[in-house]
């Protein structure tokens, strides 16, 4: 991670550590970088999602781009990949989202997508950090007569359900199913993008207010959604995060399917339509091992790569993959995203139950998931780096890994997004793997105290 950029872009509590100072420097730095003085002037997006303080750093960040001389377009309200497909759609310089994906609303962040739709190089964002924090090189400002502009789009939301809708040629008619919009990006497309491909919508959480997003729904609190379907009885429920690049669903019995089995449900249809390039699927180490055997079973190569969709993304890029994703429900699909998109991933998976003529439920079952236990512990940014070098963590997830044997696996990481060290246990035998995972996370936590 680097300074101001963790794995996600740059998160914070808002007005805090993520102020409009600290939007004005970050949108200034970044124009500055990404288009350097001389070039055309060009324009860059900015998108937001629905917390309270996304307008306020909007108005910053434009105010930093427009002092370099840059224009301005806002798309207003929208889900993070939207912005990733304007960008190339609207022919503009880069795309920024305003959002904390699925954390609470008191947090907010900025992703900056490049001229093509992808997240900026790490080499660019350690250049955006060097001009914000240390001012080198220093920003070129522009002349009073040469400012950029700020522009409201009309067109966003629009544009982005049309692009969506077209990725598939499958009638959804028939279909009854509940979206959770988290009080987030897809209230304002959701209800719009599958009524339009025929289903029957029971809209959820799609009142933002600007404080409730992600509380108690979306795609961390799914309990509402899934008592919906049930009471309801319809074909599937989906949930989308804070800013929708993350889909989980309910299955019609109530079940609630992790992105690891709407992987192995989509690389079977992908598979047997030939779309899933070389036979492969990337995951990443905290991709659940009933998921490697599911690929052992059907044929399937399965790649794991370090935690976080744009490790997911750097080896699909680089071994010509189509299809990759996390638990978490970030998946990608090469062929119509350069970014995890839950919107997209919902309408491809509804449309592999058509195509199926089956329930979600029946599809579920190519895949048997191994018991999985995980436990997060809030630390200091001394102790994120501590458990890969104190000795005392070391001899604890030693004995961890000692007590869980050949038959599972322990494994330990920082976030990358938030202040937490995850430790997760998986296994054949639960009632060890959840005994070990709490015993441990607690000694770790002691151990970490002292940073």
């Amino acid at each position: 991670m680097g300074r101001l950029f963790g794995t996600d872009g740059i998160r914070g509590v808002a007005n805090d550590l993520l102020t409009c100072e600290r939007a004005l420097q970050v949108g200034r730095a970044a124009a500055n970088v990404i288009i350097p003085k001389g070039h055309a002037k060009k324009k860059i997006l900015i998108g937001m999602d629905t917390r309270q303080s996304s307008t306020m750093l909007t108005a910053a960040l434009a105010s930093g781009i427009c002092s370099v001389g840059v224009d301005v377009e806002v798309l207003g309200v929208v889900p993070t990949p939207a912005v990733a497909y304007l960008v190339r759609k609207y022919k503009a310089a880069a795309g920024i989202m305003i959002s904390a994906s699925h954390n609470s609303a008191e947090f907010n962040g900025i992703k900056i997508f490049n001229s093509e739709g992808y997240k900026l190089a790490d080499e660019l964002e350690e250049r955006i950090e060097s001009v914000v924090l240390d001012n080198t090189p220093p920003c070129a400002m522009a002349d009073a007569l040469e400012l950029g502009t700020v522009t409201i789009s009309e067109t966003a939301v629009d544009d982005y359900v049309d692009y969506v809708k077209n990725t598939t040629n499958v009638s959804l008619s028939g279909l009854n199913v509940a979206i959770d919009c988290a009080n987030g990006s897809s209230s304002a497309t959701a209800e719009k993008l599958f009524t339009a491909l025929g289903a029957n919508c029971h809209m959820l959480f799609d009142d933002p207010d600007g404080l409730n997003i992600n509380r108690g729904c979306g795609s961390t609190h799914m309990e509402s959604l899934r008592d919906y379907v049930i009471t309801h009885k319809l074909d599937a429920g989906l949930a989308f995060d804070g800013d929708a690049d993350r889909f989980l669903c309910v299955d019609n019995n109530g079940v609630i399917i992790d992105g690891d089995i709407i992987m192995a449900v989509m690389a079977l249809d992908m598979k047997s339509r030939g779309a899933l390039n070389h036979n492969t699927v990337v995951g990443t180490i905290m991709t659940n091992f009933g998921f490697n055997k599911f690929c052992e079973e059907n044929g399937i190569n399965f790649v794991a790569t370090k935690v976080g969709d744009r490790y997911v993304l750097e080896h699909m890029l680089l071994e010509d993959l189509s299809f990759g994703g996390e638990q978490s429900g970030h998946l990608i699909m090469r062929e119509y995203s350069t970014t995890g998109d839950g919107q997209l991933t919902a309408v491809q998976l509804l449309s592999s139950i058509v195509r199926a003529g089956k329930k979600l439920s029946e599809l579920t079952g190519v895949m048997t998931k191994y018991p999985q236990a995980m436990v997060n512990i809030k630390v200091s940014a001394e102790a994120k780096l501590a458990i890969f070098t104190d000795e005392k963590v070391k001899a604890i997830l030693d004995e961890a890994k000692r007590r869980i044997g050949s038959t599972g696996r322990l494994v330990v990481r920082p976030s990358g997004t938030e202040p937490l060290v995850r430790i997760m246990a998986e296994g054949e035998d639960e009632a060890l793997i959840i005994e070990v995972v709490n015993n441990t996370a607690a000694k770790v936590e002691k151990a970490l105290s002292a940073y």
